[in-house]
């Protein structure tokens, strides 16, 4: 992975939005005066001469890693903490937030894995009631553990899971009924 200076101009603006929504507007992402959401910060981003990556910002250096690109999905180990998030245009931030509001809204939440790993613990059963932050189970995915949290109140309809499966990234979990 190689970072250049942008030659463009610096009216481009990107967009990072993290799976749970935030919402990062990146100025002329990898010039000498980075804006994020319209403040100035001082990042540099490089790679050392053994072929490491690395951001400094605020006078620390961190260590980062694209693990995975799909069309405008990322996902980014940093400082051994996988991020994942979507970089779009604002045309097409704006676009896909107008068909979501488009779309029918299900009654059901599917709960997927953010990772691939391997099962540790259901936290919650079948049936029970849960409330949206709630953890519903234990992923474990490079040595960590990582609590998946509910995104929705509801009521857990359907656990396709068990204790000890290993899983795909995005591989269906639980169902929850809103």
């Amino acid at each position: 992975m190689r970072f250049y200076k942008s030659r463009s101009k610096p009216e481009n603006e990107y967009i990072a939005v993290s799976p749970d929504e935030h919402k990062f507007v990146i100025n002329n992402p990898f010039s000498e005066q980075t804006r994020i959401n319209g403040h100035k910060k001082e990042i540099r981003i490089y790679e050392d001469e053994d072929g490491f990556n690395y951001l400094e910002y605020k006078s620390k250096r961190y260590l980062v890693e694209i693990i995975e690109k799909i069309q405008n999905k990322y996902t980014v180990l940093l400082n051994g903490v996988s991020y994942s998030f979507t970089i779009e245009s604002p045309i097409s931030f704006t676009r896909r937030k107008y068909l979501e509001k488009q779309k029918q809204t299900s009654k059901f939440e599917i709960i997927s894995a953010p990772m691939p790993g391997k099962i540790i613990e259901l936290l919650v059963e079948e049936n029970s009631r849960i409330r949206e932050g709630d953890s519903v189970l234990i992923l474990e995915a490079m040595k960590m553990q990582n609590e998946i949290i509910a995104q929705t109140s509801g009521k857990v309809k359907k656990i396709l899971v068990k204790a000890g499966d290993n899983v795909a990234k995005e591989e269906a979990l639980m169902e929850i009924e809103k």
